[in-house]
């Protein structure tokens, strides 16, 4: 747990001094000298000018991969080298854990608690985990006929290119870094241009920690430049990207454009979340519910953004979480006692507080919040907003908003519930409350989603794979299936 005050947290926050250069090789590199400016969305101060990857920094970046895939130590230590270099980053993450979450904080929004305990707890929790895992591979010999030995063995696909989004910036950048390493490839790693400074110090945690230099590079910019080029780069084997469903459509046709490089994705949702009025308990249910959609302010691809109530008691699990809402504590994300911090930025701010106005327009009932708050701070900060009387066809109901908005919507039998579940492009995530055993298995069947959580939400750890499906994406993140992205199956036929 973080023991930090408010005011010692203030006076870090005035001493802040993060790095600014793309880190390259091994090194820290300025690149041609032009820079962006990183913004807090505490206050809307400017935090930091930070180094703007154009081509010539992504080729330096990929070419450095290159080289090191190609020729150096890396790929070809044993797997329990690799693992023990990938437990020192988990160290080192351990040991900084504290600017880091200050850091991540600054640059996102997220309350400092939650930066410190869950998103910190995640990242290092990846990198030991993968550290342990990397001698624990087996390849395969299937049986063949006396005269002949078939090897299935699994080899690093090469240099892997890793553009993650802002919501969550060490955990998602650890789900692709860890077990990318773990397998012997080498990465680029792009973060967002929102959050970029906590990847620039993981970026020198991993030279620190002892990988060679070009194995692990970061690489700040936009994603029309910097991610546009890692996209069509012919010397990157594998794009592993985490963001928004129309970002993952042009990484796909980079792909085509290229080299036809594989491209796994991780893209949005607008999940479910079903509770049946025989649900075990309905108030953890309901305050279950509220903690995910406001969770991180609500941005985040799995929140449970559609609450699928049964009509005989959605007013009660309804007025739960309104009551929850208005008593949630919203502040400065540098407060160890808030519990919601600011939304990313003032942009995005506005294109939620957009979702608010035109659900209002088309009939939803607002029970709660959906107003700017804090507005003397400078930062982005929204009430958590509760609507009800939701119809499935509003644009409430059907699109990705990423911010601390609940879409409440009643249905009457449970074929009702599957079929408003299912009711959209995404299936990233869904949650289900009953206590009949028969119940869950025949919903999560029915369910298309990646992950079903059965009477509880978020639940899980790296033993799981988690990812999408229909155009939530493809492929998965945790778990040994991670690997499956890293690597390549490769039949060797020995007639003897």
């Amino acid at each position: 747990m973080l023991d930090v005050t408010h005011d010692e947290l203030l006076c870090r926050a005035k001493a802040f001094d993060p790095p600014v250069q793309h880190h390259i090789d091994g090194t820290d590199e300025p690149g041609g000298g032009r820079t962006f400016t990183v913004v807090s969305p505490r206050d809307g101060q400017p935090l930091a000018e930070v180094a703007d990857a154009g081509e010539s920094e992504v080729d330096q970046a990929v070419a450095a991969a290159r080289r090191a895939f190609d020729s150096g130590p890396w790929p070809r230590l044993a797997p329990a080298e690799r693992g023990r270099v990938l437990l020192r980053i988990a160290e080192l993450l351990e040991e900084q854990r504290e600017q880091l979450a200050l850091t991540v904080s600054l640059e996102m929004g997220k309350p400092i608690s939650d930066a410190h305990d869950i998103e910190l707890r995640a990242a290092i929790g990846t990198f030991r985990w993968y550290g342990q895992l990397a001698d624990k591979l087996a390849d395969e010999s299937p049986h063949t006929a006396p005269d002949a030995l078939a090897l299935v063995s699994r080899e690093p696909v090469g240099v892997v290119g890793a553009v993650v989004p802002w919501n969550f910036p060490l955990t998602l950048a650890s789900w692709k870094v860890a077990p990318a390493l773990a397998a012997g490839c080498t990465v680029v790693l792009k973060p967002s241009e929102w959050s970029p400074l906590s990847a620039l110090l993981l970026g020198r945690i991993g030279t620190e920690a002892g990988l060679p230099p070009g194995v692990l590079n970061v690489v700040t910019g936009d994603g029309p430049t910097a991610g546009r080029v890692i996209g069509l780069h012919p010397d990157v084997d594998v794009v592993a990207f985490t963001g928004s469903t129309a970002v993952g459509r042009h990484f796909l046709r980079y792909s085509a454009d290229s080299n036809l490089k594989r491209v796994w994705l991780e893209l949005g949702g607008k999940s479910p979340n079903i509770v049946l009025p025989d649900a075990p308990d309905l108030d953890r249910a309901a305050a279950t519910a509220a903690w995910g959609i406001f969770f991180n302010q609500g941005e985040m691809c799995t929140a449970p953004s559609r609450l699928l109530v049964h009509s005989s008691i959605a007013e009660r699990v309804t007025e739960a979480i309104v009551r929850r809402a208005r008593e949630l504590r919203v502040g400065d994300p540098l407060d160890p006692d808030t519990e919601m911090g600011a939304l990313v930025g003032a942009a995005h701010l506005d294109r939620v507080l957009d979702h608010v106005t035109t659900a209002e327009a088309a009939g939803a009932r607002l029970r709660a919040g959906g107003t700017r708050t804090l507005t003397e701070t400078g930062g982005s900060y929204l009430t958590p907003t509760v609507f009800d009387q939701v119809t499935p066809a509003m644009r409430l109901a059907r699109e990705e908003i990423f911010g601390p908005v609940l879409s409440v919507l009643a249905f009457d039998d449970l074929d009702e519930a599957v079929r408003l579940a299912n009711a959209t492009e995404y299936g990233l995530a869904a949650g289900l409350w009953t206590s009949d055993l028969t119940t869950a298995h025949r919903v999560s069947r029915a369910l298309k989603a990646g992950t079903v959580w059965v009477n509880c939400y978020e639940e899980g750890d790296l033993t799981v794979p988690f990812g999408g499906m229909k155009q939530s994406g493809n492929g998965r993140d945790k778990s040994a299936h991670a690997l499956e992205k890293y690597t390549e199956l490769k039949t060797t036929w020995i007639q003897l």
